[in-house]
């Protein structure tokens, strides 16, 4: 065997060695092919275990700046060397082909979705164009059932990820996706309302799903092209962290994940309050001298009967609770608080409400979102200390329309009524 290969030594250091691994990276940027670079690679890493090739990769990323999607360049190069270990080096070297990773769910959901709609779902659109019995009406039904769950991957999306998206600025006007998200919902309860009941329109269903199809095509392109890649190369590990612990309580599309993924950091828990004070570490002090367990609070905060949200004074969202749910939010910036969501309300009204608050010119504001189902009030109101100083905004939002349609007046039972 060569002593010396290209200037590195046979037994060379890792500093050696990874200094070589980068060359080999830059040589396949600069347009090699992984032929061109083969025996570069393996002069690189000869000898050395698998685990350590994905150290140096990873490294490569965190300390060098090497991009991440420069480093996925190498693995041609891994295939023609290692064969069978090329997956080993990669769930080593690259965080989100691990199962668990929210990019790995992403894309996981949508080879998921693929299959439900490219195949079975065009199976028997197919089936049905031919015959529209009430078999193949009620195939469709059932396909259309399992394709509504891409509602979880979208929320997931819209919720976790793209507050991130939005802070970093990473991918152009997320609103516009959250659209298209929208109206492939829209596609799917379209199909479903002309099959059930099915009022004997073939030709029209027909396309109607397969207009359906192509959306939903078209979306996990974008995703997977696009969104995704824009993400990677922003968001740090703990930002993924954050996305992946938060995401169960959303939900996810047609299966769970395979492992649960930890990276080497102290996890934070949603619904654990930061602890400022040890002596009274899970209590609040009230007006009595009594104190509140903090999991009491919890539960209190967890069944308003509306959404509450505690807004930090540079914006970020500190805490969101209500309707079922007490979250404590990771720290995405400003940005977090204003939605991606089309139909909300509007960023620079809130945004000009805020600053009001802070310059005391106004303690509260309000805002409404009328659709279709849904006549939503939202109201904002600023949190002050005793000295005055402002602390915050606390936002409460509810879905009133069911109390618009409960008459003028609302009284407590008569003594002769029962309960």
């Amino acid at each position: 065997m060569y002593r010396y290969l290209n200037g590195v030594e046979a037994g060379a250091s890792r500093e050696a060695r990874r200094g070589l691994l980068k060359e080999v990276v830059d040589e396949l940027r600069a347009g090699k092919s992984a032929a061109d670079v083969q025996d570069r690679f393996e002069q690189a890493v000869r000898g050395v275990h698998v685990s350590e090739i994905a150290a140096m990769e990873n490294e490569l990323i965190t300390e060098e700046g090497v991009p991440a999607q420069d480093i996925r360049r190498l693995c041609a190069v891994h295939e023609a060397v290692f064969q069978g270990t090329v997956q080993e080096i990669h769930r080593f070297s690259i965080p989100e082909e691990l199962p668990g990773h929210p990019v790995h769910t992403f894309k996981r959901e949508n080879r998921d979705i693929e299959r439900l709609v490219n195949f079975k779902l065009k199976l028997h659109a197919g089936k049905f164009l031919k015959q529209d019995s009430a078999a193949n009406v009620q195939k469709l039904l059932n396909d259309l059932s399992l394709v509504s769950e891409i509602d979880r991957h979208y929320s997931r999306k819209e919720i976790l990820l793209f507050p991130y998206i939005r802070k970093y600025q990473a991918y152009g006007k997320s609103s516009m996706m959250w659209g298209i998200d929208d109206h492939i919902r829209g596609l799917i309860k379209e199909a479903r309302a002309m099959l059930m009941p099915y009022r004997g329109n073939p030709a029209e269903t027909g396309n109607a799903i397969y207009r359906l199809i192509r959306e939903i095509n078209d979306m996990i392109r974008e995703e997977e092209q696009v969104l995704l890649p824009a993400a990677l190369e922003k968001l740090t590990e703990k930002d993924w962290a954050g996305i992946a612990r938060d995401s169960g309580a959303i939900g996810y599309c047609l299966s769970e994940p395979e492992e649960v993924w930890n990276p080497d950091f102290p996890e934070d828990h949603s619904c654990e309050p930061p602890e400022e004070n040890p002596s009274a570490a899970g209590q609040q002090e009230g007006d009595t001298g009594e104190r509140l367990p903090a999991e009491k609070l919890e539960l209190i905060l967890k069944h308003l009967p509306g959404g509450l949200t505690f807004i930090d004074p540079d914006g970020s969202i500190v805490l969101t609770s209500g309707l079922g749910k007490c979250e404590y939010a990771h720290a995405a910036g400003p940005e977090t608080l204003f939605t991606d969501d089309p139909k909300g309300i509007d960023d620079l009204a809130v945004r000009k409400l805020l600053k009001e608050f802070q310059s005391g010119l106004k303690d509260s504001g309000d805002f409404w979102i009328h659709t279709s189902d849904q006549f939503v009030h939202i109201r904002y109101a600023a949190v002050r200390d005793d000295s005055g100083r402002y602390a915050g905004a606390l936002q409460f939002s509810q879905d009133i329309a069911p109390l618009r349609g409960a008459g003028s007046r609302k009284r407590v039972p008569d003594r002769s009524e029962s309960f």
